[in-house]
């Protein structure tokens, strides 16, 4: 019997007369267990804990979420024993631990690099609050180009060049980086532009903005500016209409078009003009046909589609303004070198836009705006210089086509004579640095006991005690560093251009047999040309600090837009 009961009814309990008797009140069942609680401390809590603030941190969430049925529903399901934080909890203590561990891995990898650039950007939130975010980007050892935000912090002040430089100053020494020999990276802001003349930083002005500047002069040419009205106003008009955006969709159908939504420009990006004119022309056909609908015509008969005049002169400004948006395009990634094109694409842009004999007065009007506007950039030599180094060292644009045989090798000239000077400072703060201890201690080793002679001494000749002093160092004489650098970038030029479609790193990662052109290549690739990765940091902050999230203190703004972009759970799993 007692066995049974043990076998398939282990919930009886037997007494010491082997009778059934209820189980002890304090003797925790299977379903008991199961739902015991995770200890807060417990490793199986932490883990959770952590995957929840990475989630808010990299998806954006707000605090709040963990305070969600659903979310907390979710949770129950896949750990019923997990007891969720309070939303207090992750504000305080979990996110800014992240956001601490992160901060120390940026640091400790900003601390290998050779040379640090930064972009910088001021915005203003929903919540009417303005800031100013700086990112750094750097190559490291192994020719990565690595990009992180350092900061977005808040200024109450005006934004005068001479606040904006302390800003940049206080940042370089908050992160460590005040002797990486900065570049910075702005618009052509005349605040911006002072206040890294007095930081006293190398300033490269955004390629990007330029861009944008000449294309906006172009677009508000008058005969462009009055298209540009009549079309904003047909898309706005489909955009808003449910009915005449339904018809415009069976139209499309009918008439085998992609089914693309209407493009609306938007004032401070040029290229979504050119967007909305490109979309607008393919769809032509179809927002005619949908403007003579009658139910179209029925909800509004003000609206009319282009005739073909304006349709060929359409056409004329997106042929025109394509080569602008290529370099647009090209010019604004993250993830390769673009300093090094600025110079050879402002070239061809400006070869590009030169009178043809066959353009009509609209295209000739469109060119001559934006080729007078282009030509105001980077005129000083300061600039031109930088521009230039960067592309002798990307091996895809060594050559220089685009400057006279003098100015190229002017150019060749300089990145010489800084190879020469880069390596002359390495060797001075070699030489500066403490040498290493003449005699080291070793056990059995004192100054009046030198140790014991070695039993193979140096072999003896007589020649050599006779003529040794005239014919004892008959070896070459060392080469100046001028003379190795002269060799090195007469190699570097013998051989054949890299292809435009391969990636410059690549090469010189594989190619280190220019130490001296390396070197300085580094400290110039890694250059961004535009400041578009800290601009691009504005379109995350406006999913951060939503209608919802408007109180969000500058302090919450800054560590969730750095942990957004720099968190990497793998790397910190270790040390949370």
């Amino acid at each position: 019997m007692g066995a049974h009961l043990t076998r398939h009814h282990p919930e009886v309990v037997l007494n010491d007369d082997g009778k059934a008797c209820a189980p002890p009140k304090n003797q925790p069942t299977l379903t008991t267990l199961s739902l015991t609680k995770l200890p807060f401390n417990s490793d199986r809590a932490k883990k959770i804990t952590q995957s929840i603030t990475y989630f808010m941190c990299k998806d954006l969430r707000p605090y709040n979420v963990v305070e969600n049925e659903g979310f907390g529903y979710m949770l129950k399901t896949l750990e019923p024993r997990y007891v969720i934080p309070s939303r207090r909890y992750f504000t305080d203590n979990a996110v800014p631990k992240l956001y601490r561990a992160t901060k120390l891995q940026v640091e400790e990898s900003l601390s290998t690099a050779d040379r640090v650039a930064l972009t910088c950007d001021a915005w203003t939130s929903r919540a009417v609050d303005s800031y100013v975010t700086i990112t750094a980007h750097y190559l490291t050892e192994d020719w990565r180009l690595l990009s992180h935000v350092l900061q977005t912090r808040a200024v109450h002040e005006s934004h005068t060049g001479a606040n904006i430089a302390d800003l940049l100053q206080n940042a370089a020494q908050e992160w460590g980086i005040a002797d990486k020999n900065l570049v910075v990276v702005t618009d052509n802001a005349a605040n911006m532009c002072v206040a890294v003349q007095l930081a006293g930083y190398l300033h490269v002005k955004c390629f990007a903005h330029a861009l944008n500047l000449a294309s906006q002069r172009a677009l508000h040419l008058p005969t462009v500016a009055r298209l540009m009205g009549r079309v904003r106003r047909i898309t706005g008009f489909f955009n808003r209409s449910t009915v005449a955006n339904h018809v415009l969709e069976t139209k499309q159908k009918l008439l085998q078009l992609p089914t693309h939504k209407l493009k609306t420009d938007v004032s401070t990006r040029w290229n979504s003009g050119y967007e909305m004119l490109q979309r607008f022309l393919e769809q032509q056909p179809a927002i005619c046909a949908a403007l003579l609908s009658p139910e179209v015509r029925r909800s509004n008969t003000d609206i009319f589609t282009l005739n073909e005049t304006d349709i060929g002169n359409a056409e004329e400004i997106v042929q025109s303004l394509k080569s602008m948006q290529v370099v647009t395009t090209v010019i604004s990634e993250e993830n390769n070198p673009t300093l090094s094109l600025v110079a050879p694409l402002l070239a061809q842009l400006l070869h590009d836009t030169q009178d043809n004999i066959d353009d009509t007065a609209l295209v000739t009007e469109i060119k001559q705006s934006i080729s007078q506007d282009l030509k105001k950039r980077y005129t000083s030599a300061v600039e031109k210089n930088t521009l230039y180094t960067a592309s002798t060292l990307d091996p895809r644009f060594k050559t220089l086509p685009f400057l006279s045989p003098e100015e190229k090798q002017e150019a060749y000239a300089r990145v010489v004579a800084e190879a020469v000077t880069l390596q002359e400072g390495m060797r001075q703060q070699t030489i500066s640095e403490p040498e290493a201890q003449e005699h080291k201690e070793e056990p059995g080793y004192t100054e009046e006991d030198p140790g014991p002679i070695p039993a193979k001494m140096k072999k003896s000749c007589g020649l050599a005690e006779l003529l040794g002093q005239t014919y004892g160092d008959v070896g070459a004489p060392p080469k100046s560093l001028s003379s190795i650098a002269k060799e090195e970038m007469k190699r570097y030029l013998e051989i054949t251009p890299l292809a435009l479609t391969e990636d410059p790193l690549s090469w010189w990662k594989e190619h280190e047999c220019y130490p001296f052109l390396a070197k300085l290549a580094k400290r110039y690739l890694c250059i961004p040309g535009t400041s578009v990765s800290a601009e691009r940091v504005f379109s995350t902050a406006g999913d951060i600090v939503t209608a919802q999230r408007s109180t969000l203190t500058s302090e919450h703004v800054d560590q969730l837009l750095f942990l957004s972009k720099n968190a990497d759970i793998t790397s910190l799993s270790k040390c949370l």
